[in-house]
């Protein structure tokens, strides 16, 4: 059985529903996952959006090409979902920063056109050492040589008024 990342709330390739957006609640979509691979330790998740236009920034002001919506990492191999609107993160799992400056989930708001929505999964043979608030690169750079997998769960949206 393959690893596998799927929400209840929206099925693969599948239109995000407005709840789990800016134009909604902007609450975070329950997530589960299947079969990680053998020797996982940890668990990374970064949300985001490679379809925003060229020239947004970040709330740094640094010129981005993805859009980062949710960065957690060091989610214990004893967990298999996250709940709908999450408040309370597992215990050890950490907060990364989005390119909206804060930690924690931020929806879906793309300022032009449908975009996609990439919820990625990383398997990790080791737990990260980092700091709480650190941004989705520094997280990739803390994973190099620990992945042993990864899955994907990709959803679009378009605001309702620029269909």
């Amino acid at each position: 059985m393959a690893f596998t990342l799927l929400s209840p709330h929206f099925e693969p390739m599948g239109e995000i529903p407005t709840k789990y957006t800016c134009d909604g609640q902007n609450v975070s979509p329950a997530l589960q996952w299947r079969n990680p691979p053998e020797g996982t330790k940890s668990f990374a998740l970064i949300v985001d959006d490679p379809d925003i236009p060229f020239g947004i920034k970040d709330s740094h002001g640094k010129i981005l090409s993805i859009w980062d919506h949710w960065v957690l990492f060091n989610i214990p191999s004893s967990v298999s979902e996250l709940p709908e609107a999450i408040q309370s993160l597992p215990a050890g799992t950490q907060n990364g920063q989005g390119s909206h400056g804060k930690e924690g989930y931020y929806g879906p708001c793309p300022p032009d056109k449908r975009h996609r929505y990439f919820f990625k999964l990383y398997a990790l043979d080791t737990f990260l050492s980092l700091a709480e608030g650190v941004t989705k690169q520094e997280v990739e750079e803390a994973m190099k040589g620990h992945i042993i997998g990864k899955t994907e769960l990709m959803g679009t949206y378009a605001r309702p008024e620029r269909l």
